[in-house]
């Protein structure tokens, strides 16, 4: 099975990751998740997370160096999910395409549920930030 290729984006500021909240009648309602989408066919991953970013945050940001990569199979379609760091260069975050938008701290984000293939992202994060 051919993976849908999805783009999502590392924002991190003061200590805390930004993170946004599935609408209650998508597919993984409700959960908590790295902002970001799919890559349309005439778009490079990069663009791709910037258009999401606008989209769905209404903010304008840079894309930076890939951060890391997860592939994870959902009953009916592969994922492989390319994780950017982002800085937020216009605009404030607010739910636009998503239910709701915050910033969490590392312990608070490991409290939300959040999609499978976002877990092991946020496990990552939380290893490389321990002294």
């Amino acid at each position: 099975m051919t993976p849908i290729l999805v783009v999502a984006a590392l924002i991190e500021k003061d200590g805390r990751i930004l993170l946004s909240r599935r609408h209650p009648d998508d597919p993984l309602a409700n959960l908590w998740e790295f902002p970001g989408g799919k890559v349309e066919a005439d778009e490079t991953p990069p663009q791709a997370l910037a258009r999401e970013l606008r989209e769905e945050l209404g903010v304008d940001a840079e894309v930076g160096e890939p951060w890391s990569f997860v592939h994870h199979r959902y009953p009916g379609k592969d994922v492989l999910i390319l994780v950017y760091r982002a800085t937020i260069t216009g605009g404030t975050p607010r739910a636009l395409a998503v239910s709701a938008v915050a910033w969490f701290t590392l312990a608070e984000a490991g409290k939300l549920a959040m999609p499978a293939a976002d877990q092991p992202l946020l496990a990552r994060l939380t290893v490389l930030a321990r002294p």
